[in-house]
């Protein structure tokens, strides 16, 4: 009765997804209750509803080592993270943490995707997977602080939005380096191929664990299902390439911290920023306002993307909200007593358009400009053309907006991200030749913004 609420929010609204969180947490029904709702939190802050349609950097695609191959004797998924051949420093040198955590957030939702097409199959309920960790290679250079806290952040979602998913976790080739680590498994380790068909049947295993399985073209890895990973080239380091320009720079002294606030007046606002910092990592996250007019601490605000450090002294860190009122951007500098933190940043505000018909009218376009506000005391904002490059004027009057301005007024470019709504549809707008109407091309995301 007290979740009659959540089911429609559900990936899976079952009595198996619900027993699931009942048995995590030893059937505490306020607990069980507690944490499913953290979790529904958890999946709109990570867009886990199109996480599947989402595409991960190349980098990410080619070299974060993992992969689902086969099932084990009992039809479960089977999930292999090569571990050995990960090269942590090269990822994180190359995508943003929020994109390697993504990525494995997708991992988790194909193989639950995988799950509910074995009961399909089997016409039994199957909602466990088999992980098999590869350790062939793990070295010091593995030991590498911020790839150690990355992972350390995805086990802990893992335990707390996937319980109960992991049926046997079998580690395999472990070096001698570790033989401390896992000395309570290290028998075990000796004959792995061998304990790996107790689990898994032959025709299931790829040859390189032991086995008979094997491409289509006979390659003994399953190249096709499983990525080996391996060093990532420094080609694909951000830090080779041209820094962003941000339009803002500022210290953010040690102990103290930083809010950027934003005016949404137009519900369903896109509020996107990009930032680094210089030298060191900083905490970042968003807050809602709950008293206008006035600065309010952290914790006097409702938090709509936690606080977390990011390390964006390596890459910078980007990403995006559906906005509904006034959002505070906050960069948190409390935690260091010593030092202070150069942050370069750059906030824009899009505003997402449904469209059901062709045509927009004048009345319709004529309040767009107040709708949409900076928090910013310039008399410039800056909007993007057709060609993605900024034109600098002032907020345009309902008379230019409606093709009255010598320019022909601004033209605004779709683009894609990752939080874009799919029941929404978002357009392409250009100014027509008849003064009265716009003409609209449909896209996935939105066009107008204004850099602030």
């Amino acid at each position: 009765e007290n979740i009659q609420d959540v089911p429609s929010a559900l990936p899976s609204p079952d009595d198996y997804f619900l027993l699931r969180w009942l048995r995590a947490w030893s059937f505490d029904l306020q607990k069980s209750e507690d944490l499913l709702r953290k979790h529904m939190e958890f999946r709109k802050q990570q867009d886990l509803a199109s996480i599947l349609a989402w595409q991960p950097p190349e980098v990410v695609r080619l070299y974060d080592a993992n992969g689902i191959c086969g099932q084990d004797g009992e039809g479960s998924p089977v999930w292999y993270h090569i571990m050995g051949s990960l090269d942590p420093k090269g990822l994180l040198l190359s995508a943003s943490k929020q994109e390697l955590l993504g990525d494995s957030f997708q991992s988790c939702e194909l193989l639950l995707r995988e799950c509910e097409l074995q009961s399909q199959k089997l016409g039994k309920k199957v909602e466990k997977i088999t992980a098999v960790f590869d350790l062939e290679g793990l070295g010091l250079r593995h030991l590498w602080k911020p790839g150690i806290e990355l992972l350390q952040e995805f086990f802990s979602a893992l335990e707390a939005n996937y319980p109960e998913i992991l049926k046997n976790l079998i580690v395999v080739r472990a070096p001698k380096l570790f033989a401390v680590t896992f000395n309570l498994i290290k028998s075990y380790m000796n004959d792995w191929k061998q304990e790996l068909t107790k689990f898994i049947s032959p025709d299931q295993l790829p040859v390189e664990f032991g086995r008979t399985m094997t491409d289509p073209d006979g390659n003994p890895k399953c190249l096709t299902k499983i990525n080996y990973g391996g060093e990532v080239p420094k080609s694909f380091y951000l830090c080779n390439q041209v820094r962003l320009q941000y339009e803002h720079t500022v210290s953010v002294g040690c102990g103290s911290s930083l809010q950027v606030e934003n005016e949404i007046l137009f519900p369903g606002c896109v509020l996107r920023w990009q930032f680094a910092s210089d030298g060191r990592d900083i905490s970042f996250g968003v807050f809602l306002k709950t008293k206008m007019g006035e600065r309010q601490r952290a914790r006097e605000m409702t938090g709509v993307l936690p606080s977390q450090c990011y390390n964006a002294h390596l890459v910078p860190e980007d990403g995006s909200i559906i906005c509904l009122k006034v959002n505070v951007l906050r960069f948190d500098n409390t935690y260091s007593l010593v030092h202070s933190k150069c942050i370069s940043y750059t906030v824009e505000v899009n505003f997402m358009v449904p469209t059901p018909s062709s045509l927009i009218s004048e009345s319709t376009m004529s309040s767009w400009p107040s709708l949409v506000r900076p928090c910013s005391t310039s008399q410039e904002q800056g909007f993007y053309n057709s060609g993605s490059q900024p034109m600098h004027h002032s907020w345009p009057t309902p008379q230019e907006w409606l093709g009255q301005c010598p320019s022909g007024g601004p033209t605004v470019t779709a683009k894609q991200h990752r939080h874009s709504i799919p029941t929404m549809t978002c357009c392409d707008l250009k100014l027509s030749k008849n003064p009265r109407l716009f003409s609209i091309n449909q896209y996935q995301e939105i066009s107008y913004s204004s850099k602030i």
